[in-house]
């Protein structure tokens, strides 16, 4: 079954999708077009790749997304200027 990406007759189809990493869904929207794999999106500020798009009915799809991995800089803590006991 294909995969919608635009409405070939002109009407406002909407679409409930499912943004999935590995199997913890990560957003569900109605939207009217559904994303592309390969394109770039941004879910809750982390920025993904979608890898595959897969329709389970008329209006239901399951986008699969990889996130980039965030790293987190420790703060460097200076202990020269503490009070010593």
């Amino acid at each position: 079954m294909p995969v919608p990406h635009s409405n070939e007759i002109g009407e406002t189809d909407m679409f409930t999708v499912h943004f999935l990493d590995d199997k913890a869904v990560l957003l569900t929207q109605l939207l009217r077009s559904v994303p592309a794999v390969g394109a770039d999106v941004r879910i809750k500020g982390k920025k993904g790749k979608v890898t595959s798009v897969k329709q389970i009915d008329d209006t239901t799809v399951h986008v699969h997304v990889v996130l980039e991995k965030v790293t987190v800089s420790k703060f460097v803590v200076d202990n020269s200027k503490k009070k010593k006991r």
